[in-house]
């Protein structure tokens, strides 16, 4: 194949995890890139392009994967794009510190395409540990063209993108030296034994062929990062701190922000008010257009917004740093003894940041069951849409010192830790059954984390995204928010009544009609707890403020005490996720059947942990 001076060449970047794609499709495409689902799968697939001698170029990042055996999701789309022959040439990614595991990857790869080059990353590093690879070699033993470079720094980019255009137009010849010449053979092997042999035969040209080009120390040495992030004991220390300062500086830095947005808000809530007397709306649309819809909207975005821009940078320097895999693997023994796998410890850590990312992280799972316990058991940990309303709890029922807060609300997160092992262990005993799979889990060495890039990864395309998708949830919400605090039966309006046929029903569960009506109304986002509920007891028809002491005094007004915040904290660790994580969770399960089991699950415990609070205190 071989395209004209107007045709868009297609190239696709193939590679193991950690092997330095993402920062390779940066350098290249730059911003001109999106991410989004492979038609009909849940794997993320980013396209880029750029433009080379007068030339456009379509990047196409496939999944990262060791394999092409169509184990998982990501080698069967990997498998199925390469083999589809819709690429003008194949760009084979490896590292040069472990280069006979990619070379696993690259010899299956030629056994699929011709139009293929290998480009070993990483060479920097390499040279810190005295590790060199002879190219030239590299390139008469797999007989295609093999380029090195260091994507992080840009070298060898230039030498990268012309090989590919003398690919693409045919100008390189090739003479790839295969291991089996039998294409069903690697991807669909008839039995064990065949796949066992199959495999053999690629580890032991792979390591022919690292022997034959690898010179100097090949097994970097344990360093003290390494000793103190995977200890037995050291390591759980560390990622217990580590996980406590990202909340600690996301709680605590997230306050001014917020600040600052709600006064900007209620800035462009006063000129749009101007704006509609000028027009001459009639106050009910005002009303639900400016007190439903944007004030609702405007008050998610300014608790939710400023947390999520702190939390996923942080979290995101911690997976670019190298950190995460570690944090997998000192809890992969706990998931597994619960039918999980290693991995879900990562998706579960983004979901204190946010729920529906956290869905969106389980990804990472290679094994479709393990996939879906890590996304059913997600939202058991707190996001950050529950954290401001568990601490103002905290504060006016239990204490207002922020140290002794701290350690409580420390304590309620290690509960929903707890009853993420719990809720896991009884799913995978009963409606998902199965064995666990052995975690494939690369630890890669520490690197300097991008700073330009992690925010740029994090910003984009985690907080924008799922701030617009809360917007899109929250607008109409507070639209329907303002109906029900508006029209009046009997005078009082729906939402007092809602409470009032609720009340039963609350005070089983050590709570209230009007705490559970609050609830409910905040399924389209957890931030908009606090202010319904306050609304609700003072008989107000718009969204009312929830600062502290004044709350402190409505509550205590209507009878709460320290039975009722605990009940209601425990509710609100665990009850269903909010209606972005549920659409979510949608998407990424294609089933309604599934999305309403990972509501049933929290709300189930969380009603059964209050009515035993109800029974002891």
């Amino acid at each position: 194949m071989s395209g004209s001076d107007t045709e868009e060449i297609v190239v696709a970047l193939v590679g193991n995890p950690n092997v330095g794609k993402s920062t390779l499709f940066n350098a290249l495409t730059g911003l001109r890139q999106h991410t989004g689902n492979w038609p009909g799968k849940t794997v993320a697939v980013a396209q880029g392009r750029y433009r080379y001698k007068g030339r456009t170029y379509r990047l196409v990042d496939l999944p990262g994967t060791y394999s092409l055996c169509a184990r998982s999701e990501e080698e069967r789309i990997t498998a199925e794009y390469l083999r589809g022959q819709e690429a003008h040439c194949v760009l084979v990614l490896g590292d040069a510190t472990c280069l006979e595991r990619n070379l696993l990857l690259m010899l299956q790869v030629l056994e699929l395409t011709d139009r293929c080059i290998f480009c070993v990353n990483l060479l920097d590093e390499a040279k810190r540990r005295h590790l060199e690879v002879d190219l030239p070699a590299l390139e008469r033993e797999l007989g295609v063209p093999v380029t090195g470079i260091t994507a992080s720094s840009g070298q060898g980019l230039d030498r990268l993108q012309e090989r590919v255009r003398q690919m693409a137009d045919g100008f390189v010849p090739v003479h790839p030296r295969r291991v089996v010449e039998d294409l069903e053979a690697v991807l669909h092997p008839r039995n064990r034994r065949t796949a066992e042999r199959i495999a053999a035969r690629f580890a032991a040209r792979a390591e022919e062929i690292a022997a034959q080009v690898l010179s100097g120390e090949r097994k970097p040495a344990m360093t003290w990062l390494d000793r103190l992030t995977l200890g037995r004991w050291t390591g759980r220390i560390t990622m217990v701190l580590l996980l406590l300062g990202v909340f600690w500086l996301t709680i605590s830095g997230a306050n001014v922000p917020s600040l600052w947005l709600e006064r900007l808000f209620a800035w462009g809530g006063r000129w749009l008010r101007l704006g509609a007397e000028a027009m001459a709306l009639p106050p009910w649309l005002t009303g639900l257009l400016l007190d439903g819809a944007y004030d609702t909207a405007a008050r998610v975005v300014a608790v939710m917004l400023p947390p999520m821009a702190i939390f996923f940078p942080l979290f995101t320097l911690l997976e670019d740093f190298g950190y995460l895999p570690r944090a997998a693997f000192l809890l992969d023994h706990r998931f597994e003894a619960c039918g999980g796998c290693g991995k879900q410890a990562l998706t579960m850590a983004m979901g204190f940041g946010c729920n529906a990312a956290g869905v969106i992280g389980c990804r990472i799972i290679t094994s479709p069951r393990e996939r879906l316990l890590a996304i059913l058991t997600n939202a058991l940990v707190p996001c950050n849409g529950r954290f401001p309303a568990m601490i103002v709890l905290i504060a006016l029922f239990f204490s207002a010192d922020s140290l002794a807060g701290a350690v409580i609300l420390t304590g309620f997160v290690v509960l929903s830790v707890g009853m993420t092992f719990l809720a896991a262990a009884v799913l995978s005993r009963s409606v998902l059954p199965g064995k666990p799979s052995p975690m494939v889990l690369e630890i890669p060495p520490f690197r300097r984390p991008r700073v330009g890039q992690i925010l740029m990864r994090s910003l984009l395309d985690r907080t924008a995204a799922v701030t617009g998708r809360a917007v899109t949830v929250a607008a109409p919400a507070g639209m329907v928010l303002w109906l029900l605090g508006h029209v009046t039966l009997g005078g009082q309006s729906l939402l007092q009544h809602l409470a009032a046929v609720l009340d039963p029903l609350g005070l089983v569960l050590g709570m209230s009609g009007a705490i559970l009506a609050a609830f409910l109304l905040s399924f389209p986002a957890n931030e908009l707890l606090l202010p319904l509920l306050a609304t609700i007891l003072s008989g107000s028809a718009v969204l009312t403020e929830t600062e502290g002491a004044a709350l402190g005094t409505l509550l205590t007004a209507h009878g709460w005490t320290r039975q009722t915040a605990l009940c209601t904290i425990l509710f609100l660790l665990f009850h269903w996720p909010c209606a972005t994580t549920c659409l979510t969770i949608r998407r990424e399960t294609g089933s309604w059947r599934w999305t309403l089991l990972a509501m049933t699950v929290p709300t189930a415990l969380g009603g059964i942990l209050c009515f035993a609070v109800g029974l002891l205190l």
